[in-house]
């Protein structure tokens, strides 16, 4: 199938959200561990962390560690800290000097201590820094989001301070992890599996999503540029009637 040109002047997606998926599987691929794949995906992240700032991206979002995640071996879990530990560690002074701005969020309960010291590091150190906001998700489902906004809401309502007649879809925006950024323009899922997988439930209510085939540690620049020339050819409607065709 020939490929629609990419429309002149296209915009790049303001915030790109990525499901880093097919770890596991690449790594089965070669008879490795799993915990192998995990290592590769880190290198498919600096990858694709340079590339974003490199294609003018704003905001990239990736799914590093589930809620749901807690139920894999606790080898498997480990390492998956580990590597966080790793990468926030080996690449925060060059994160820092190429202006990106690191910033977690999920669940920080239950965390251990060195790992949230590591993560308050990073996003003070990081906190001036504006060529790309670079937002791990890790402890992060995206129903547990939801429901701990809308009991901070109800804590609100309880003690006076927010009426109920106040609460619409912007208001209860403002109570997510997410409460000061742009919602994502795409979202990209890798190994071609087709599921959100609770991540951004409420914040990708209006995104391009694309499936890859790519297992996560192929990934890189040609990916991301190929998952954007689709985001361009794409006509957003928000609901709307059809534009134009470009």
């Amino acid at each position: 199938m020939t490929a629609l040109p990419t429309p002149a002047n296209a915009p790049v997606p303001r915030h790109v959200a990525i499901i880093m998926d097919g770890n596991g599987r690449w790594a089965k691929r070669r008879a490795r561990p799993r915990t192998f794949g995990h290592s590769e995906g880190v290198e498919a992240l600096r990858r694709t962390v340079e590339a974003a700032g490199e294609l003018g991206v704003e905001y990239l979002t990736v799914f590093g560690f589930s809620t749901e995640n807690w139920r894999r071996p606790a080898e498997e879990v480990n390492a998956l800290f580990d590597l966080l530990r790793l990468y926030v560690a080996r690449d925060l002074d060059k994160l820092t000097r190429e202006g990106v701005r690191v910033r977690v969020i999920g669940e920080r309960v239950g965390l251990q201590p060195d790992l949230a010291r590591i993560i308050d590091d990073a996003e003070t150190k990081t906190r001036h820094n504006d060529k790309l906001n670079l937002i791990i998700a890790f402890n992060y489902g995206g129903q547990d989001e939801i429901a701990r906004a809308t009991r901070r809401i109800a804590t609100e309502v309880a003690a006076g301070r927010l009426k109920p007649d106040e609460i619409n879809p912007d208001t209860f925006a403002t109570y997510l992890d997410t409460a000061d950024m742009p919602a994502p323009d795409l979202l990209i899922r890798t190994s071609g599996e087709l599921r959100l997988s609770n991540f951004m439930l409420w914040q990708a209510a209006y995104a391009e999503l694309v499936f890859t085939e790519t297992l996560w540690p192929d990934f890189g620049r040609a990916a991301l540029e190929q998952a954007i020339e689709v985001f361009q050819r794409r006509n957003r409607r928000f609901g709307g009637s059809d534009p134009e065709p470009r």
